[in-house]
């Protein structure tokens, strides 16, 4: 494989909401920057608010969003950045549309049970969904499409964030992505 300082990849953290994607995410960004790597972090929540402020969260606006990102890693791909992606992104068909557009890609999944994710929920995004006061929320009234063939899968529930950093890193560096 090329070399990373040339060529940048995605990685592309997905799960549901606060399964530990945007902490994995920054900790494996830190990381990144400190060996004098290029990195941007996509989140999609960020995203979301600067990109497409006036989507809901319809499958079809979701992935209008997904598509979006997607789009914008390719650019900083292309560029020689390593784009992580920080975002639900519910979908397989989605995933597999940024997979096929961006080439270089690494899908992470971010598993943690329902349960954990609702006892995490700093926002009480969740509770508000279980009330029925938000519609379309994903693992509650929308699903999760799990990944089928993810470069990895990290157990948010069962490691540290710090553990799940090291073992995607290490992935990245098996890929060939990363040098040691």
């Amino acid at each position: 494989m090329e070399s990373v300082r040339e060529h940048g990849f995605a990685l592309w953290l997905t799960g549901l909401p606060s399964s530990g994607k945007t902490t994995i995410a920054r900790l494996i960004e830190r990381e990144l920057r400190a060996r004098g790597l290029k990195v941007e972090v996509l989140d999609g929540d960020e995203v979301r608010q600067h990109l497409s402020p006036q989507l809901g969260f319809s499958k079809e606006e979701r992935d209008i969003h997904i598509r979006r990102i997607a789009y914008v890693a390719k650019l900083l791909v292309r560029n020689g950045v390593i784009a992580i992606i920080a975002a639900i992104s519910p979908y397989r068909e989605t995933r597999r549309y940024a997979r096929d557009l961006i080439g270089h890609f690494v899908e992470v999944y971010v598993n943690c049970p329902l349960q954990v994710c609702i006892e995490r929920d700093v926002k009480g995004l969740y509770q508000k969904a279980l009330r029925g006061e938000i519609a379309n929320f994903t693992g509650v009234s929308d699903p999760y499409e799990e990944p089928l063939a993810p470069e990895l899968v990290v157990h948010s529930h069962q490691e540290t964030p710090a553990e799940s950093a090291r073992r995607v890193l290490t992935r990245l560096i098996e890929l060939g992505y990363l040098r040691s």
